[in-house]
């Protein structure tokens, strides 16, 4: 079973009039992993999709959806992959690969349907691509791996880059995903906003009464989302996005739009956030 959901741009002077309830409608994802089902979330932000499989030991295979008019999902986009539960198997353009938890696969601009199965927790992110490139995946031993933060500052965190120009090549997508330590609780400060490319978070590895303050907004008019484990805050190019969580997490980072300088950010410092 499918399960697409689209979600409109929102200009930043909309989002200053949403309640909260409003805010989450538009940039919170809930629900995107169900046993048997595929679940994705289609944005007009660069037309990113985000969303989650879950096979639970069977079959489910994604192909074509409605809202690429196109003959199968993935004819002219590129997708990564993150396996965040058990080993599990993912099988498109004629190969199987086996994915252990925190690997992340690569299936390149017209690699077909694909198939999910074993008990792996698929976290999907796609944008649209330019040309075919090899799919490949990356074992977490072979990301690009950066110690960043300290801990006076409560943010020491280990950055992981998969899919990302220093260990591969892509069009336009760009993922990896942060660590936070124990006692560390800050994502991204200071925070920062990139206006060529849009990006989504997926928080996960929480426990289940906890939650991640997730601040959005532009810089003078910052606004803020409670996300518990397995959702995903999509974070438009005009939007800051940093947070601070309750315990320990990991969050999924992934963008598109017209580079992938992983350090083509604007920078905003804490005094001049609003």
């Amino acid at each position: 079973m499918t399960h697409v959901e689209t979600r409109p741009a929102v200009h930043p002077s909309h989002a200053k009039t949403m309640d909260t309830e409003t805010l989450r409608q538009h940039f919170l994802a809930q629900g995107l992993f169900r046993d048997g089902e595929i679940r994705l979330v289609y944005t007009h932000y660069d037309r990113f999709v985000i969303g989650g499989a879950v096979p639970d030991g069977a079959r489910l295979v994604l192909d074509q959806i409605a809202e690429t008019r196109t003959a199968s999902f993935l004819e002219r986009r590129e997708m990564g992959i993150v396996n965040i539960g058990q080993p599990g198997t993912v099988s498109a353009a004629g190969e199987t690969w086996q994915m252990q938890p925190g690997d992340v696969l690569y299936l390149g601009m017209g690699s077909g349907s694909v198939t999910f199965g074993g008990q792996g927790r698929f976290y999907i992110a796609s944008c649209p691509a330019h040309r075919a490139l090899p799919c490949r995946l990356i074992a977490v031993a072979d990301a690009k791996e950066m110690k960043t933060g300290a801990v006076e500052t409560s943010n020491k965190r280990t950055i992981r880059q998969f899919i990302h120009p220093l260990v591969m090549e892509s069009c336009q997508l760009v993922l990896g995903y942060t660590t936070l330590e124990d006692g560390s609780v800050w994502n991204t400060m200071p925070a920062h906003v990139h206006d060529r490319r849009m990006e989504a978070y997926l928080y996960h590895g929480m426990e289940p009464q906890s939650r991640v303050l997730h601040l959005m907004g532009e810089p003078q008019e910052t606004r803020h989302v409670f996300v518990a484990n397995e959702e995903a805050v999509i974070s438009p190019p005009w939007s800051i996005h940093s947070g601070a969580g309750i315990g320990s997490y990991t969050f999924i980072w992934a963008m598109a739009g017209d580079n992938v300088d992983y350090t083509d950010m604007d920078f905003v410092q804490p005094e001049d956030l609003r």
